[in-house]
């Protein structure tokens, strides 16, 4: 059964892609070729080499990460306000899955490597899809144009691939969804999802499992997950950016965003959002 999308603000460069996550059926898109700024998206295929790596024995979950004075930011994340900032690689990567961290990022892709992880989407497949460039303080002309750029339809098949087992391998799969579990930002799709921010790891409302990422700048908002329900799973990728714009668009953008995670709870719960039975 399609998943109804809501009207699209015509102002925002939309990138969509809702795909059954068994078989890859398309269940809904709009401009799923499309190519956005993806801000924090890329940090998935750094905690995919990271886990490739702790998978492979290249890298002790247990050693603890040095981070670079040039590559120091702040924003987002809790590592930059923390008194010993000094926590264990894999400690790092579930900052990254849980609050999207900067400073645990950067101090992550100095370990492995930027080129190494800028590999990592095309040893994939992906065309259009990367993460490119460390986070910075300030992006001036000199730098990469974004820190990450991708698709609504190679990222909604990306976190399908992760939810088979099929990113690198099932252990290196299942480690970035572990990750990506905690992630605390139910403010977009997964806003009307209803689940606990911060305790969803589990089955929670009316049954579901998410696992997901954001991405957040001033003209944009990304969000892409794999969510499990009684009736039906899926993924999803929805990006949303209006950096041309005269005015943000934040709030279109999210009341979109809220409708298209509507359709989702419907469509992989088979109820509505009192509990009665669609069917």
């Amino acid at each position: 059964m399609p998943v109804p999308l809501p009207d699209l603000d015509p102002r925002v460069r939309w990138s969509i892609s809702i795909v059954d996550a068994s078989d890859a059926t398309v269940l809904a898109e709009h401009e799923p070729s499309r190519v956005c700024e993806t801000a924090s998206i890329g940090k998935v295929f750094l905690l995919i080499e990271v886990a490739r790596r702790l998978e492979a024995g290249e890298l002790d979950a247990d050693a603890r990460i040095e981070i670079p004075d040039e590559h120091r930011v702040a924003d987002s994340g809790l590592l930059y306000r923390m008194r010993d900032q000094r926590v264990t690689v894999d400690d790092a990567a579930l900052l990254v899955g849980a609050v999207s961290d900067n400073l645990a990022t950067n101090a992550l892709l100095a370990l492995c490597g930027l080129e190494t992880v800028r590999a990592v989407a095309p040893a994939l497949g992906l065309a259009d899809t990367s993460l490119h460039d460390y986070i910075r303080n300030e992006r001036t002309p000199d730098l990469p144009w974004t820190p990450s750029y991708g698709t609504g339809g190679e990222l909604a098949e990306l976190m399908r691939r992760l939810g088979a087992g099929d990113i690198v391998s099932e252990a290196v799969s299942a480690r970035v969804l572990g990750w990506l579990s905690a992630d605390v930002d139910t403010s977009m799709v997964a806003d009307a999802l209803l689940l606990d921010p911060l305790a969803h790891v589990e089955a929670e409302y009316q049954g579901m499992v998410l696992r997901h990422k954001t991405g957040s700048t001033s003209f944009a908002r990304i969000e892409i997950g794999h969510l499990i329900g009684p009736a039906a799973a899926v993924a999803y990728a929805v990006a949303a950016n209006w950096k041309d714009s005269d005015v943000d668009l934040r709030a279109p953008v999210l009341d979109a965003m809220h409708a298209i995670g509507e359709s989702l709870r419907a469509h992989v719960t088979g109820r509505r959002r009192d509990g009665v039975s669609l069917a």
